[in-house]
């Protein structure tokens, strides 16, 4: 990360000016986030769970929530630059003892889930090959490739980086936007439903303390890492415009490809049925939920062809793999924050 300044003779460290844009921003926001991991991982869990046919108005719920955050947290980039993000936030608003805990915290956040998407990938990566090409190797061998590869990626330069997670995002999304148009042109066993998905008495079935909870607690989950926006500022162009538009940008198509996909799994299966069919799909050996992963890749099977159903079953390690190079320049960065300030060896 080290820059050449032309009116000092030796070399200095700091991040790159300039070299990311909205774009590229709204990128690793959304690999964080992986919609192809959450919504095969944690949509099937908060329709047997939560809401059931409810669950994508508790997305939409969720998502109004957060644009509602971005505001003053899209405000607070006018005023302050800072890859340590909430380090600097906190930092002026409640003083430095008080930044430094929320920094500490978002670290080590951001590097358990890190290392814990590092283990899914292995997981997933050894099952995969054994079962397609015959390659045996233990999953955490894939986690290390993987990890070596995302460091790799973010040595070289954060526009490198998001220059392959646009690649990998564009396929991943495709792949979701896909399925759910074929859905929904489909209409699926009992047409589209927009009361049992959006009505307030489905989204809030069980209450708060109840299903409904269990179903915004993974609808909340599955926005990771959207807050990250403003780490990129001190590289991005124009950072007081780029990061607002790049947050508002990030958080609304997560939002909208979450509620789209969703609302057409439910309209696949059919409201009525939506809880008992997910069940049926994901189960493995008797036991539901074993293999959640199922239930969107029959989705996809059935109302596209079993193609995209191969194909989702990679771009799931696709979207895993972009997920962790998100997460490493998050962490790196308020190492690196953190570093800068005296609070970690410089």
């Amino acid at each position: 990360m080290a820059t050449h300044d032309s009116g000092h003779a030796s070399q200095k460290e700091g991040l790159r000016k300039g070299t990311i844009g909205v774009l590229g921003i709204v990128f690793f926001v959304v690999a964080a986030a992986a919609p192809l991991a959450g919504m095969t991982g944690a949509a099937p869990v908060a329709i047997v769970l939560g809401s059931g046919s409810g669950t994508p108005g508790a997305y939409l719920l969720v998502g109004l929530v957060l644009l509602l955050f971005s505001v003053g947290y899209a405000a607070m980039t006018h005023r302050v630059t800072n890859a340590g993000a909430f380090f600097a936030y906190v930092g002026r608003g409640l003083g430095t003892n008080a930044g430094v805990g929320s920094a500490l915290v978002s670290m080590v956040a951001y590097l358990t889930v890190q290392w814990a998407i590092y283990g899914f990938f292995g997981a997933v990566m050894a099952g995969q090959m054994a079962a397609q090409f015959g390659i045996e190797l233990a999953w955490y061998s894939w986690a290390l490739i993987a990890l070596v590869i995302a460091t790799l990626l973010s040595l070289l330069s954060v526009d490198v980086g998001a220059k392959v997670l646009g690649v990998l995002m564009i396929a991943e999304m495709l792949s979701l936007i896909v399925t759910s148009l074929a859905v929904l042109v489909d209409g699926g066993p009992e047409g589209w439903n927009l009361a049992a998905s959006f009505s307030p008495g489905n989204i809030f079935a069980g209450g708060l303390v109840g299903t409904a909870g269990i179903a915004f607690a993974f609808a909340f989950a599955s926005f990771i890492g959207f807050e990250a926006t403003a780490i990129y500022g001190e590289e991005s162009k124009d950072p007081k415009r780029t990061v607002p538009r790049a947050t508002y940008l990030a958080v609304g198509a997560i939002t909208a490809v979450f509620v789209l996909v969703t609302f057409a799994m439910i309209t696949a299966m059919g409201a009525s049925e939506a809880v008992n069919k997910t069940v049926e799909w994901s189960s493995v050996d008797g036991v539901p939920l074993a293999n959640p992963a199922n239930v969107l890749i029959t989705v996809a099977s059935t109302y596209v062809g079993p193609w995209l159903g191969t194909l989702m079953g990679w771009l799931i390690l696709s979207s895993l793999f972009a997920a962790t190079v998100a997460f490493q320049n998050s962490a790196s960065r308020y190492l690196y924050a953190m570093g800068r300030g005296g609070v970690l060896p410089k």
